[in-house]
């Protein structure tokens, strides 16, 4: 690999070697769609307080508050996930699970169950 120019993060380009660039693409179409999760979450999340939904308001700020972390930390798992996954492509080594699985299931459903409690509240 000499001549080539030095790639960003070097705690993943660094070691290994290349894997074949089917799988490189299949861990960014997995990074992007963590992406659009954490999107979804954060405009979920302003939505309820931006627009006023008739939920009780404590319930709907601690809904409104849960989702928006969950969007932060999606986008921290798809940074840390894409890491993790890439670098053990080059070191073809056993991918990774997702990290933050559990938890975003825990608070998606924790953000629901806030939302209808303080509907019928």
């Amino acid at each position: 690999m000499t001549g080539d120019k030095p790639q960003f993060p070097a705690s993943v380009y660094r070691y290994g070697t290349r894997p074949d660039p089917r799988f490189s693409l299949a861990n960014e179409r997995t990074f992007l769609a963590w992406i659009r999760t954490s999107l979804a979450l954060l405009a979920g999340g302003v939505a309820l307080e931006a627009l006023k939904v008739p939920i009780q308001e404590g319930f709907r700020f601690a809904a409104a508050a849960v989702f928006v972390v969950l969007g932060l930390l999606s986008a921290i798992q798809a940074w840390f996930g894409w890491m993790r996954t890439e670098r053990a492509l080059r070191e073809d080594r056993t991918l990774p699970a997702p990290s933050l699985g559990l938890v975003l299931t825990l608070g998606i459903t924790l953000g629901i169950v806030l939302i209808v409690v303080g509907f019928f509240w």
